[in-house]
């Protein structure tokens, strides 16, 4: 929709409550499409600059739709093209005079004749464009009873569109796809009895559990007597009462006999006179189905997330309680390591646990892996640890692996930074890029040691984020020292792309 808007933006003169009608107008014109079993092409008039001099009037081809009923009138997009000469005439007398005009003789293009329809689109007392109706002629035969209502909606629609009731100020276009007029269709008078249904428009009823006649019988109580929720054919109801008062409601779903039925009302007010609703029905049982199906298993997925951080939490509680009792120093600092390592992976099950998104919101991860940290080392009165910049989002096969080199090396900066209970600030610094994910990890602490060299150390913390840096993030790591005084500056470079396997 934005290329609509901004061509309209360049190309003309319209303001933006005419521009938002028009990309309403576009977001729901599929239905007159259908209907009319031709295509739509919607022209704005421009000023196209003349071979001698000044400008002559032509129009400008800014959206097309094509039919999904029946054969298009043509085989390359109208998007961009300007018409000029005989060709418009019928464009500017439907917006001259704020009539549809429709040629009485089949225009050629090519070896196809198309009938061509020039509906003023108004909004307000203005006409601000004109769509083309163009259909294909070549396969026309005698119509039947279906294509004789589907006709004669379109040009009740058509109609709505010259008095700029069509499509509605306050009416949006349904997320997704809603129900299309293949999908199934009825026709109500104004007091809700159905005067028609396509043939699957019956199939559709007859999912729902109505066994009797649907001709002639008011929507309500049709639906009311199979519905397993009274309140949807509740909704239903007043769903259509509305539309036939002129509104336009959002879908209604009703369920009944383990089927789905998907709904959509549509006024029929051309003119003024009122003629009743379009219902418009689509059987999404089995796209219901599936979503419970996916609910179900994001459920349990994040069930198991739940319970494998619970899981770890006990763990990093025994080894907390294992490193109370032991004595000696090494063997205590081993186990403490290893329970922070423990409870950073906890962070982030716990995160998933929450989400049934394929990646995590990684700041929170951060901030909380920082406070731990200080924490469980009895540096939060000496070391301040923060964050800076943004990680954003993380995919979550990355989340594990990133928080566990993370945890690695703000832990090695905490410890060995600032000995002897030195103070000072350790900076986790996160940039983002197309793609990629730069994560700098700062201390004002002593430096890096004589002839340090990270890829050869013989300490199992950087040995881990080694090894989890290019095997599970294909990613790099590097350390200098920090550019701006003391300290040093751990450099992670990362994709962010999912690697393939």
């Amino acid at each position: 929709m934005s290329a609509l808007t901004d061509t309209l933006a360049v190309r003309t003169r319209l303001d933006d409550a005419q521009v938002d009608h028009i990309a309403r107008l576009v977001g729901e014109w599929q239905l007159l499409a259908d209907l009319a079993f031709a295509d739509l092409l919607l022209w704005v008039p421009v000023a196209v600059p003349a071979a001698e001099a000044g400008a002559v009037p032509g129009f400008l081809c800014v959206a097309q739709c094509r039919p999904t009923t029946g054969p298009t009138a043509y085989q390359h997009d109208q998007v961009g093209v300007v018409l000029q000469g005989n060709r418009v005439a019928p464009l500017r007398i439907a917006l001259a005079e704020s009539r549809i005009f429709r040629e009485v003789d089949p225009d050629w293009e090519g070896d196809l004749p198309i009938r061509r329809e020039a509906i003023p689109v108004r909004l307000g007392d203005e006409v601000i464009a004109v769509i083309g109706r163009d259909a294909n002629l070549a396969s026309v035969r005698t119509p039947s009873q279906l294509e004789l209502v589907y006709l004669q909606s379109a040009a009740d629609l058509a109609g709505m569109v010259a008095d700029g009731t069509f499509p509605a100020a306050d009416s949006r276009p349904e997320e997704g796809a809603g129900p299309r007029v293949g999908d199934g269709l009825a026709r109500l008078e104004p007091d809700g009895t159905i005067i028609y249904a396509s043939p699957n428009a019956l199939s559709a009823f007859s999912r729902l559990g109505v066994t009797g006649p649907v001709l002639s019988e008011p929507i309500d109580a049709l639906t009311s007597s199979v519905a397993d929720d009274p309140f949807d054919a509740t909704d239903l109801a007043a769903a259509v009462a509305d539309a036939i008062d002129g509104g336009h409601p959002a879908s209604i779903e009703v369920e009944g006999r383990g089927a789905t039925i998907l709904f959509r009302a549509w006024p029929l007010r051309p003119r003024g006179e009122t003629l009743g609703a379009l219902l418009l029905m689509q059987d999404v049982t089995e796209l219901r189905r599936r979503d419970l199906q996916i609910m179900s298993k994001d459920a349990t997925i994040r069930e198991i997330h739940h319970r494998v951080k619970n899981n770890l939490q006990t763990v990093a509680a025994l080894l907390r309680l294992q490193a109370r009792r032991v004595a000696v120093p090494e063997a205590r600092a081993a186990l403490e390591e290893s329970m922070r390592r423990v409870q950073s992976i906890a962070l982030v099950h716990e995160t998933l646990s929450v989400s049934i998104e394929e990646a995590v919101e990684f700041d929170d991860i951060v901030d909380r892996l920082l406070s731990m940290l200080s924490d469980v080392m009895g540096s939060a009165q000496r070391v301040d640890a923060v964050r800076e910049g943004s990680f954003g989002v993380v995919p979550a096969a990355a989340a594990t692996p990133l928080v566990l080199v993370l945890t690695e090396l703000v832990q090695n900066a905490i410890e060995h930074a600032f000995p002897e209970d030195g103070e000072g600030m350790v900076t986790v610094l996160a940039r983002r890029r197309r793609g990629r994910l730069t994560v700098t990890i700062r201390d004002d602490g002593v430096g890096l040691p004589e002839g340090f060299t990270g890829g050869k150390s013989d300490r199992l913390g950087l040995q881990i984020v080694n090894t989890l840096v290019s095997a599970e993030l294909s990613g790099e790591v590097s350390y200098r020292p920090n550019p701006r005084g003391r300290g040093t500056d751990a450099v992670l470079d990362l994709p962010l792309t999912p690697r393939r396997r």
